[in-house]
């Protein structure tokens, strides 16, 4: 049985826990550029979730976080938890307009946007189309 990745929180009830959510594999980035970022968000009081839960938590984590960075690299798409994590946050762009910002960590855009590499295994990628921030 595939697991359903629908909202459970409607727009209208929706309210934010956090307002970032950070996404990453932790064996490529969690002591370098993860670290740095996690720690500039709280030095400008901004509440960040490091996704420490059980996946039930994890997802309403997403769920009620504003926005969502996903870090990129070359192990992400390995990663069930990051595969699982990635297929939530983007259910959330498109149900509740949650925003969206990718960061290519040691990967370029390319590979991830035409399934590259690590990223060419990854099936549940398949149909999730980053758009460059402008």
């Amino acid at each position: 049985m595939t697991p359903s990745f629908a909202p459970s929180l409607s727009t209208s009830a929706l309210r934010y826990e956090y307002e970032v959510f950070v996404s990453f594999c932790e064996e490529d980035t969690r002591t370098s550029f993860t670290c740095h970022l996690l720690a500039a968000l709280d030095r400008k009081k901004i509440r960040a979730c490091r996704g420490e839960f059980n996946r039930t938590e994890l997802m309403k984590a997403i769920e009620t976080s504003r926005m969502a960075v996903v870090v990129f690299s070359k192990s992400y798409a390995t990663s069930d938890r990051c595969l699982d994590e990635l297929a939530k946050i983007m259910e959330c762009n498109r149900v509740l307009n949650q925003r969206v910002i990718p960061i290519f960590y040691d990967v370029s855009p390319s590979e991830v946007r035409e399934q590259k590499g690590n990223f060419e295994e990854a099936a549940n990628l398949a149909g999730f189309h980053l758009k460059a921030n402008r």
